[in-house]
């Protein structure tokens, strides 16, 4: 399964509105708005972050991330915000869309974010679901997004060593190793891991975990599609 390809634009959002042609109406609504306010602003931030700094991200969805000195690469999110470095890694468009939906951003700081990625979030939620949660079902996606938020920053093996974590919304997740990767319980593994923001650790992971119902799948009226 693949995410998306490298941007080749200075805008992040503009990169994410290629990445995800299967938005509902609430999360293209999100990414618009989202792309006419403060894009140049942001992609001034990270272009004024000064010598890049050397940072090592593993998994194998990385190859598709941006690298070297392309905007977004690692190295140039480095004492960013984490609700900032979100928006420059073109496949966590709709966990950053819910971030900014749930003004999540001020719990971001000194924690492990465990981040799904769009596909992980279209495997989980029908188009019309995931509105819901982004529109009105904010209290729930808080809750979903806090099941994926670890005290303090960890690097993927440090949480291997762990062995369990505690998240924000008190759930606990069992965390082995798989080769370089962590895997979460039976549910999810990282697939480019050890992203760095300011006291941040960010790792992209490949399913969405928590407690809320599957429903991709499932047409606008909550029957299976035909």
């Amino acid at each position: 399964m693949t995410d998306t390809l490298r941007p080749s634009t200075t805008d992040p959002r503009r990169a994410r509105r290629r990445a995800v042609p299967v938005a509902g109406a609430a999360l293209a609504t999100l990414l618009a708005v989202a792309g006419c306010t403060g894009g140049e602003d942001r992609a001034t931030d990270a272009a004024d972050t000064g010598t890049p700094v050397a940072v090592a991200v593993t998994g194998p969805l990385c190859e598709q991330l941006p690298a070297g000195t392309e905007p977004g690469n690692p190295g140039s999110l480095v004492g960013q915000p984490a609700d900032q470095a979100l928006q420059w890694i073109p496949v966590l468009t709709t966990f950053e869309a819910a971030v900014r939906a749930t003004g999540l951003g001020g719990e971001l700081a000194g924690v492990t974010v465990l981040a799904p990625t769009d596909d992980a979030f279209s495997a989980k939620f029908s188009r019309t679901n995931l509105d819901e949660l982004l529109l009105h079902d904010v209290d729930d996606l808080r809750t979903l997004l806090r099941e994926h938020v670890v005290t303090g920053p960890m690097s993927v093996s440090q949480l291997v060593t762990a062995g369990s974590v505690r998240t924000l919304a008190d759930t606990e997740l069992t965390v082995t190793g798989q080769g370089e990767a962590a895997r979460f319980g039976d549910e999810a593994q990282t697939v480019c891991a050890d992203y760095q923001a300011a006291g941040t650790r960010i790792h992209v992971i490949n399913r969405v975990l928590g407690s809320l119902p599957t429903t991709a799948g499932e047409d606008d009226d909550g029957h299976p599609a035909h």
